[in-house]
Formats: C-alpha cells, sequence, structure tokens
C-alpha cells in the first residue's frame, strides 16, 4: 500500500509518502502562487524519491491552510488532526502537542490513544509564528541559523513590548542604535515568541508529555526560550519535526484505504 500526506503551507509544502507504513520519501518544495502546480510538483517529487510514480500513490491526504486550494487529494484533514497523528505516532507518550510554522502556530492536548481534547491557535499575527523570527534576524543581519544559536549565548532579560512584526522590528531597530548585543536581542526575540506560544499552549492544556513540531522547532534558540518559558521539564523536538503533518495525514489516508473509506475527492 503506497500513499501520501501533504502539507500545504503558505511558505512551503511538504509531502510525507508511506510504503507499506514506512516511511519511504520526505520532499519538501515551495509553495509558491500556484499552490495546486507546487503540490503535484511535490507529490511527482516525492514519487521519484520513493522509486514509484505518483500513479502508485492509491490515497492522498491534504492538510494545511492552503489544503482547500488543491483538488487532486482524496481526502483533507484539519492541521489539528494531522499533527496529532503524526505527533502521537512519533512519540506515544505525548500528551501536549506545539506546532510552530512560519506563520501559524498550535497548541493541542492529546488523551492517552492520542485522540484531540482540547487545541489553541495563535491569533493571526506572525508574532507567535516562524515570519517573526526570520523577520528580525535579518533586522539584525544574521542567518536564521545564526540567530537562534548567538541567542543561547545570552543571559540578558530584555522585554519587548511591541505585539506586531512591524512594530518589532522598529523596536530591535532602536536596541542596535543603543548598541545592545547581538546575543541580547536574539534572546529577546525568542523570549517574546516564546511568551505568545506559551500563553496559547496554556489555554489548550499544558501536559506532559510536551513535544515541538513545525519548521521553527529546528531554531535551537526559540525551543529554548520556549522550555524555560513553559517551565516544563524537557521539551522533546520530534524528528523532522517540519514533516509532523504530512506525517500524520499519510498516517491518516492509510488509516482510509485500511477501512476501505471512499474518496471524497477523485484524483484530476
Amino acid at each position: 500500500m503506497i500513499v501520501a500526506g501533504i502539507d500545504i503551507g503558505s511558505k512551503n509544502i511538504q509531502v510525507v509518502v508511506l510504503e507499506d507504513g514506512t516511511v519511504a520519501a520526505r520532499v519538501s518544495v515551495a509553495s509558491g502562487f500556484e499552490q495546486e502546480e507546487s503540490a503535484r510538483k511535490g507529490i511527482e517529487e516525492a514519487a521519484a524519491a520513493a522509486g514509484v510514480t505518483p500513479a502508485d500513490i492509491e490515497y492522498i491526504v491534504a492538510t494545511g491552510v492552503g489544503r482547500k486550494a488543491v483538488a487532486f487529494t482524496q481526502h483533507q484533514v484539519t492541521e489539528v488532526a494531522a499533527d496529532a497523528k503524526g505527533a502521537f505516532a512519533l512519540n506515544p507518550a505525548a500528551r501536549t502537542v506545539i506546532d510552530v510554522g512560519a506563520d501559524e502556530a498550535r497548541a493541542i492536548r492529546i488523551d492517552a490513544t492520542g485522540k484531540v481534547i482540547d487545541f489553541a491557535v495563535n491569533e493571526k499575527c506572525a508574532a507567535g509564528a516562524g515570519a517573526f523570527v526570520e523577520a528580525m534576524s535579518r533586522a539584525l543581519e544574521v542567518s536564521l541559523r545564526r540567530f537562534g544559536e548567538i541567542s543561547l549565548e545570552s543571559t540578558e532579560s530584555i522585554p519587548m513590548n511591541a505585539q506586531c512584526t512591524v512594530f518589532a522590528e522598529s523596536e530591535v531597530v532602536s536596541l542596535i542604535h543603543s548598541n545592545t548585543a547581538q546575543k541580547d536581542i536574539a534572546k529577546a526575540v525568542h523570549d517574546a515568541m516564546a511568551g505568545r506560544v506559551s500563553a496559547m499552549a496554556r489555554r489548550a492544556g499544558l501536559e506532559n508529555e510536551v513535544v515541538i513540531g513545525g519548521g521553527v522547532a529546528h531554531n535551537v534558540g526559540f525551543v529554548r526560550a520556549l522550555k524555560d518559558t513553559l517551565g516544563v521539564g524537557d521539551l522533546h523536538v520530534l524528528p523532522e519535526p517540519e514533516y509532523t503533518g504530512a506525517f500524520g495525514a499519510a498516517l491518516i489516508a492509510a488509516q482510509k484505504v485500511a477501512e476501505g473509506v471512499p474518496a471524497l475527492n477523485p484524483q484530476a
């Protein structure tokens, strides 16, 4: 059985292909302006990486903010459902799942069977997601990876009052002009973002074990800031965190095939 999950985000599209329950390929492509075209490209590249053709894929489940823009998939699920499914499969001990992507963040509380109990999403503002950190790293003129690393060197706590990326960037520029060290600015940015994500997680209900997925989970500075803000013993980064949603969608696709659930949409 060959199935796929596709997570269509505003910036990137992740595809996971499963063959008989085992990951056969993971591929990421840029979303672009034509999301359906980009999604097809992602499926084609993932199929090639798995050594199959797109026609060999029996069932495709889409998730992500752009899932409704793609007509060729057989089923669609919410980001919450896909994240919960993927995270629980990767870490069955997980009870709180946090996913932080480029433009959205969400927290999901699940039970011992992986069922969603409650969830919360960030406000429609990039200050609680990866785009915020990217904008701040550009203002500081350092790479995103370096931005995360240097924040670990800081022991200062500088409050950032701005709750919007545009105003926060002005605040960062002011800190630069006052000769504040780069590492301290980087930590302040991560602390501010962690504060927003932590508040969201508490709305969903915080329970151990806490895991994090999404592309921002690669940012070591943010992960540390979030761990400290949450006050948890540990914050477990899921393997290949940016593919959590796509992996969950692929697992749901496999489940649909096993249960004989018909496709909601014909493959185009």
